[in-house]
Order: C-alpha cells, then sequence, then structure tokens
C-alpha cells in the first residue's frame, strides 16, 4: 500500500493525484504531498531507520516514493558536529552544526534532488531541469547522469566561476540567463509549461523536492538520540528549507519519534542584500519581493521567494526571529566557523552563522538553549568571493634564521 494519498493545496485543501503538478487548479495555491500518516506509522520505526542506509533514504518510509528504485548518489547522513568552539565563543552552552557541505556535490541541494530525480522517473518524466543560483544545477547534474536522463538548468550569467565549473563537468544542458535567479526561474518556467513530461525539480515538481529538506530535521533528531532541539536557526532564500525543516521535527512527533517537535523556536538568517523574508519578520509586515539584489551570498539571492509567506509565518508563530547580515559580517563568519570547528563553507553558511551570532548578541536566542544550526554549502564553490577576505602569505627562504623570524613575527602578532 503506498503512504502517498497524492498531493494537497496548502491554502484550499482541494486534493490531486500524484503527478507532475504543483499549483492547485482552484485556488493557485501551493501542492504539499499528502500522507497516509497511519500507513508511515505502521511501518516506519527507529530500529528500521538505524539498519538502513548511511543517507537519506534510512528514511525511506518518510519520503514519497514507492519502491526503491531510488537515484541515490550517497546524500545525508552527515555529522551533526557538537560545536563546542564556536559555541564557547558565542556564549552557547549546546551549539550544534550539522554540516552539508560534505554531500556529494558539496551542499544540501542532493538531498532535495535525491528525492525529487527519484520520483520524476517514478512519474515517467523523460528529462529534469531546475533554475538555480548554482549549488541545485550541480545536484541535478550529477543525479541526471546517474540517472542516464537529459537534464536542462538554467542560471543567472552572474553566479560565480566555481559553480559554473562544477555543474558544467557533469555535462547537463546549461542555460545561462542574463538577469537575475527570478528571471532563469521565470524561464525555466515557461520551458516547464511547454513540455509537461520534463520534471523541473524546484517547480512543476516542487512538492515532492522540498520533502528532502526534511531529511535534515530527521538526522538531527536522530543524532540527538532522538531528542528535539530548543532552537534551529537556518538560511533563508526561497523560505523552502526553513519550511521543510518545521514539518519535519512536527511529523516525528507525530508518529511518536520524538516530543516536542511542535515546540521548537525557528530562526532564519538572510543576507540584508536580499532580505525580503526577514525584513517582513523584523517589521511584521508581508513579504514584498524585491528587484535590485546586492549580496555576495549568491544561492540566497531570491528576490522573490516562493515560500516566503510560510516561512515568516513559521517563525513568528514558533517564537524565533530573522537576522540580517552585511557581506562584511557574512565574510567574517565564514572564517570564524573555519577557525573554531574546521568547516569551510560558503557565503550561505556564512550568512547562517553570522545570523546566529546576530541572534544571540539581540537576545532572540537563549545561552541554555539546544542550537542547531544548518550549513549548506562548501566554501570550495565561492573561492572567488571568499578570496577578498584574506591575504597571500608572504614567502620566506628556505633557511631555518628566516623562519625563526617569521615565527617572531606571528608571536608578536598573536599576543
Amino acid at each position: 500500500m503506498s503512504k502517498v494519498i497524492g498531493l494537497k493545496c496548502r491554502e484550499c485543501g482541494a486534493e490531486y493525484e500524484a503527478g507532475i503538478q504543483n499549483t492547485c487548479y482552484e485556488c493557485f495555491g501551493p501542492l504539499e504531498v499528502h500522507y497516509d500518516w497511519d500507513e508511515v506509522q505502521d511501518t516506519a520505526s527507529k530500529e528500521k531507520i538505524a539498519r538502513g542506509p548511511p543517507s537519506i533514504w534510512r528514511y525511506a518510509d518518510l519520503l514519497p516514493i514507492d519502491g526503491t528504485n531510488y537515484v541515490d548518489l550517497g546524500a545525508g547522513y552527515n555529522k551533526l558536529h557538537h560545536a563546542k568552539n564556536l559555541g564557547k565563543e558565542l556564549g552557547l552552552k549546546e551549539l550544534y552544526i550539522l554540516d552539508d557541505s560534505v554531500n556529494p556535490t558539496n551542499s544540501f541541494k542532493d538531498r532535495v534532488t535525491s528525492v525529487a530525480v527519484s520520483k520524476a522517473l517514478e512519474l515517467g518524466a523523460t528529462a529534469i531541469g531546475c533554475a538555480s543560483t548554482g549549488n541545485l544545477a550541480s545536484a541535478v547534474g550529477a543525479h541526471a547522469a546517474k540517472a542516464g536522463i537529459p537534464a536542462y538548468v538554467f542560471i543567472p550569467s552572474s553566479i560565480e566561476t566555481g559553480k559554473i565549473t562544477q555543474m558544467l563537468t557533469y555535462d547537463p544542458n546549461v542555460i545561462a540567463v542574463d538577469g537575475t535567479y527570478d528571471d532563469a526561474n521565470r524561464l525555466a518556467s515557461e520551458v516547464a509549461d511547454q513540455n509537461p513530461d520534463w520534471a523541473f525539480v524546484n517547480i512543476n515538481v516542487r512538492p515532492y523536492y522540498t520533502e528532502g529538506s526534511r531529511t535534515l530535521a530527521f538526522e538531527t533528531a536522530e543524532q540527538l538520540g532522538w531528542r528535539a532541539p530548543d532552537h534551529i536557526v537556518a538560511p533563508l532564500g526561497s523560505g523552502a528549507l526553513l519550511c521543510a525543516l518545521t514539518r519535519g521535527y512536527r511529523e516525528l512527533e507525530k508518529i511518536g519519534f520524538i516530543d516536542g517537535g511542535s515546540n521548537i523556536r525557528i530562526s532564519g538568517s538572510q543576507p540584508s542584500g536580499c532580505s525580503p523574508i526577514s525584513t517582513a519578520v523584523q517589521n511584521d509586515t508581508e513579504v514584498i519581493p524585491i528587484r535590485e539584489l546586492d549580496t555576495i551570498a549568491h544561492s540566497l539571492a531570491i528576490g522573490n521567494p516562493a515560500d516566503g509567506y510560510y516561512a515568516k509565518q513559521a517563525i513568528q508563530t514558533s517564537g524565533g526571529y530573522a537576522a540580517s547580515v552585511t557581506n562584511e559580517e557574512i565574510l567574517e563568519a565564514i572564517r570564524l566557523l573555519a577557525s573554531t570547528e574546521g568547516i569551510f563553507t560558503e557565503p550561505a553558511g556564512g550568512t547562517t552563522v553570522a545570523g546566529l551570532k546576530k541572534l544571540v548578541e539581540s537576545g532572540h536566542i537563549d545561552p541554555d538553549e539546544r542550537t542547531v544550526v544548518y550549513v549548506t554549502g562548501n566554501g570550495l564553490k565561492a573561492q572567488d568571493t571568499i578570496a577578498g577576505a584574506v591575504e597571500r602569505p608572504e614567502s620566506i627562504k628556505s633557511s631555518y634564521s628566516e623562519f625563526t623570524k617569521k615565527l617572531n613575527n606571528i608571536t608578536k602578532t598573536n599576543n
């Protein structure tokens, strides 16, 4: 028996068969996966998860795929770091970081893509695609290569060279669009409408795609000994990740895996040069799309966030908050994370850590809360951007006397 009943409108409740569709025909609201939770409870167990593969597919009973024909590159089940050094620096007693920079294509997008491509093949799609600021394009290219299916990725032409290089290596069809992510997304949506048997992972199969992000909540709870955190902090781009985390914890509570999943405080962080969600939270206003974007966190540069309204709602109803951080604060946070915990993250991760710092300083995170932060991408993807924040070391001659001079200078500097 399938655990997926179909798709259901988040606004009016209209129901549809599971298919390549993301919008309600009645009210144009977004669709989400409608599960048979009795079936999920009958099949899922902590013991079964513990015996599962070291990837997101250990949670297969909680994901919207029938059967076992997964497109699995090994994404997920990453280490939940007890970040004692960073916690001490910020004054937090129990801080954890789930590091998704170590996924196959080095970002959390491997989770959502693995689920979306697996579902696309199940639904008979003849090609896959996406609109992307970089990370998703690489994930789609890699999973398409594994699945042996054509891929079409639409990107803003201005994204980092490192991300373009990575995605091109997987050999998808890359369409670089003049303008912003929203321009690329608009064109990709038009192409998806004209090709109904093509599955664009974050457009017409978005309901399944977002389900992959819930595994971050599942992994956190499992590695905490099936306990819920008190507070989580996630980056804000489209808002989908934060919403999926919120649902993931609540669903674990629903099936009896954890207590307190509905009581977690949910906070987010967004670059100040593209902050429609965080600004709406701070001013308690509607999420207003913006056109002019100015941030080094290109993977979060989404001026018209698809889940912005729902992300704001999740933050406010949980008692959380949202921070806005500058480019300088992002770069400082990248170095802070690397120098305290040995994790090298891209500007999106820097945004999250910088937001964490601000939320602690403003009193929105209590020092005694068990806090979990999600680092979603690897710094190697954005070296051109990050390079400006570090200085190339001066060279010395290959002699011990030269080294001692250098060591004296280092000692003076550190003191």
